[in-house]
C-alpha cells in the first residue's frame, strides 16, 4: 500500500492560526470557516474503532467487503475501491488512485470531516499480470451482447476475458449525473451513451523485425503472430531492440500507465457550428453515425484533450496505435486482415460484406465496392468482422472508415516538430513548414508562428528528419510502420502504390513536405487499407480524414 502525505498540519499551529483568525473575524462582525487545502493522506494515525484520525481534521473509515476494517487492503490483494459507495461528508470528495494505491481528499473546507472508503473484491485475469482495467469516474464498465445490448457490468464476476478475445468495454453517459442510476445488470439504452472505450493492457513485446529499412525493395509475407505478455508498472522496463529480445511497449512508458482505455470507434461531433474547432464538448464516440473530419490536426489534438482532462483524454499518437495493432495480432486478437469499413458516408462502425481484392481504383469496381445503402456492408453490431478481435468487444474503424491523423510527426533540421507543408497546408501547430512555395503559396512563411504550441512531449512522437519518403528506419519500435517491411512498389491498373510485406498495404512513411502519420486508409482504398496501412500528409483538413481518443487515467 503506498500512501503518501501531501499535506499535513501541526495541530498547535493550526490552534494559533484559528484563534488568531477568529479574533480578528469576530471584531469585523465575519463568521469564519477553516478552509484546507486537497490533500494526500498517510496511513499512520491513531486507529480508533475502526478510523484512522488526522488531528481532528479528517477522519477515514474503511470497509473490505461490507465489513468495517482498522486498514485499507493491500495493493495486489484483489480489491477495487467501490467508487459508488465510496463518500466524504461535508462537501469533501475522495480521489483514489489505484496504479499508485494512493488516496487523495479533495474540496475539503470544514474540520471533522469524515471518509468512508469502500473496498470489493473484484474479478480479475491471472493473465494480464496485474493490468486488469483501471476504472475512474466518469467510466462505467459494461458488457456488451451480441446484438449490441449495453448492460452495466458486476465488478465481482467476469465482464471480460483477454485470453478468450473478450476485451474490457466501458462508456460514458451523456448525463454523468445518472451513473448511479444503473446498477449491475441494468440495460443502459443507447441514447444514454456519449461514448465507448476498449482496454488495452500494457504489455511487452518480443521483436519480429527491427524495421531497418532505407527504401523500396520487394515484400514479403511477413504477417505472424506476435508474442506478447502483459506486464504491469511495478515491472521492471524491458528495453530490447534486436530479433528475439523484448521490449515493453512505448505507448505505455510514456504514460507510466497500466493500459489505455481507445475509442471503441471513430469519434463523431455532436455539437457545435463548425468542424475545424477546438470543443472538447462536442466529442461522442459511438456506432452507426457520422465521423468528425474537416479538422486540422492541432484542433483534433486539443479537442480531445479537453474532451475528460480528469481521465488524461488525449489524440492517439502513432505508438498507441501500433499497441492495438500488436495487441489485435497477438494471441489475444482476431490475427486477421481486420475488414474493411467501406461505408461511403463515412458511418462507424461498419464492415464490407466481402474482403476487396484489388485496391484503390477511382471507381467502385465490384473488386473495391463501396456504398451507403448496406448493399456491400453490414452496420454495428452484426459488423464483427471489423473489430480488432473478431467479436463485439473489439475496436472498430481501424481499416477503412476514414484514414485516421495520429500524434506522429517529423521534426525539422533544428529537431522540433514540424507544423506542415506550408501556409496554406499545415496542422495549425506552430513549427517550421517544410515545403514553404509550394501549391502557389506567395507568403513567404517558413514557420508557423500564430497557430497552437505543441503539447508536453508525452502526447506526440517524433520522427527524424528527411526530404524524401521510403527511410522506414526512422521508425519507432512498436508503432507497426517500419517493422512491417521490407517494403516495395505495387500497381493496380494505372495507379501505383507504396505497399508493406504485412498484408500488402499502403506504407508511406513521413518527410518534410508531408511531416504527418496519417493510419488505417479510407473506405476507398480496397486492399490497400488496413490497420497496419500508414501514409503521410500535410495535417490540413481534409474530408477524408479524421482522428481517434485516447484515456490514460
Amino acid at each position: 500500500m503506498k500512501l503518501e502525505r501531501y499535506k499535513q498540519r501541526d495541530p498547535k499551529k493550526i490552534g494559533i492560526t484559528i484563534f488568531t483568525a477568529v479574533c480578528i473575524l469576530l471584531v469585523a462582525g465575519v463568521f469564519f470557516y477553516t478552509s484546507f487545502a486537497s490533500f494526500q493522506v498517510q496511513q499512520d494515525f491513531n486507529i480508533i474503532e475502526g478510523t484512522v484520525g488526522s488531528n481532528g481534521d479528517l477522519y477515514f473509515a474503511f470497509y473490505v467487503d461490507d465489513v468495517i476494517s482498522k486498514t485499507m487492503p493491500q495493493k495486489g490483494e484483489g480489491y477495487k475501491i467501490n467508487r459508488e459507495k465510496t463518500n466524504c461528508t461535508k462537501g469533501a470528495s475522495v480521489e483514489f488512485n489505484e496504479t499508485d494505491w494512493s488516496v487523495k481528499v479533495l474540496n475539503m473546507t470544514e474540520r471533522n470531516t469524515k471518509c468512508t472508503l469502500y473496498f470489493d473484491r473484484s474479478y480479475s485475469e491471472a493473465i494480464l499480470n496485474g493490468t486488469d482495467p483501471v476504472l475512474e469516474d466518469p467510466l462505467i464498465p459494461v458488457t456488451i451482447d451480441n446484438d449490441g445490448t449495453v448492460k452495466r457490468a458486476d465488478l465481482s464476476s467476469e465482464w471480460y476475458n483477454y485470453e478468450n478475445k473478450q476485451w474490457a468495454n466501458a462508456i460514458i453517459l451523456t448525463d454523468e449525473s445518472t451513473n448511479t442510476n444503473y446498477q449491475p445488470g441494468d440495460t443502459i439504452p443507447e441514447s444514454a451513451i456519449e461514448s465507448y472505450f476498449v482496454w488495452i493492457p500494457r504489455y511487452r513485446y518480443q521483436i519480429f523485425d527491427e524495421g531497418n529499412y532505407t527504401g523500396l525493395t520487394s515484400t514479403e509475407n511477413a504477417h505472424q503472430t506476435i508474442q506478447i505478455v502483459f506486464e504491469s508498472v511495478d515491472t521492471p522496463v524491458s528495453n530490447g531492440t534486436t530479433v528475439g529480445s523484448w521490449l515493453t511497449h512505448p505507448a505505455f512508458t510514456a504514460f507510466n500507465s497500466n493500459g489505455m482505455w481507445v475509442g471503441k470507434f471513430e469519434p463523431s461531433r455532436s455539437g457545435g457550428d463548425s468542424d475545424n474547432i477546438r470543443n472538447g464538448d462536442a466529442i461522442q464516440i459511438k456506432p452507426n453515425v457520422s465521423s468528425w473530419r474537416n479538422i486540422q490536426v492541432a484542433n483534433a489534438f486539443y479537442t480531445s484533450y479537453d474532451y475528460k482532462r480528469e481521465l488524461d483524454s488525449h489524440m492517439m499518437k502513432n505508438t498507441e496505435w501500433g499497441a492495438v495493432a500488436y495487441l489485435q495480432h497477438s494471441a489475444y486478437g482476431s490475427q486477421t486482415s481486420v475488414r474493411i469499413n467501406n461505408n461511403s458516408d463515412y458511418i462507424t462502425g461498419y464492415a464490407a460484406n466481402n474482403e476487396p481484392t484489388c485496391g484503390y481504383t477511382g471507381t467502385n469496381e465490384e473488386c473495391n465496392r463501396y456504398c451507403n445503402d448496406g448493399t456491400c456492408n453490414t452496420a454495428y453490431p452484426n459488423s464483427i468482422l471489423a473489430s480488432t478481435t473478431g467479436n463485439i468487444t473489439g475496436i472498430y474503424d481501424m481499416s477503412g472508415g476514414a484514414w485516421e491523423y495520429v500524434m506522429g510527426v517529423m521534426v525539422d533540421e533544428e529537431g522540433n516538430p514540424m507544423s506542415g507543408r506550408n501556409s496554406l497546408y499545415n496542422s495549425g501547430f506552430n513549427g517550421t513548414l517544410g515545403c514553404p512555395t509550394c501549391d502557389g503559396d506567395s507568403s513567404g512563411l517558413t514557420l508557423l508562428t500564430g497557430g497552437y504550441d505543441f503539447p508536453d512531449k508525452k502526447y506526440y512522437d517524433t520522427y527524424g528528419y528527411t526530404t524524401v519518403d521510403g527511410q522506414f528506419q526512422r521508425r519507432i519500435l512498436g508503432d507497426a510502420t517500419g517493422e512491417m517491411g521490407p517494403f516495395a512498389n505495387a500497381t493496380y491498373l494505372t495507379l501505383t502504390s507504396q505497399i508493406s510485406s504485412w498484408y500488402a498495404v499502403q506504407a508511406y512513411f513521413v518527410y518534410s513536405s508531408e511531416p504527418w502519420f496519417l493510419r488505417g486508409g479510407n473506405h476507398t482504398d480496397g486492399l490497400y487499407a488496413s490497420m497496419f496501412a500508414f501514409e503521410n500528409h500535410y495535417g490540413r483538413v481534409t474530408s477524408s480524414i479524421d482522428f481517434r481518443v485516447v484515456l490514460t487515467p
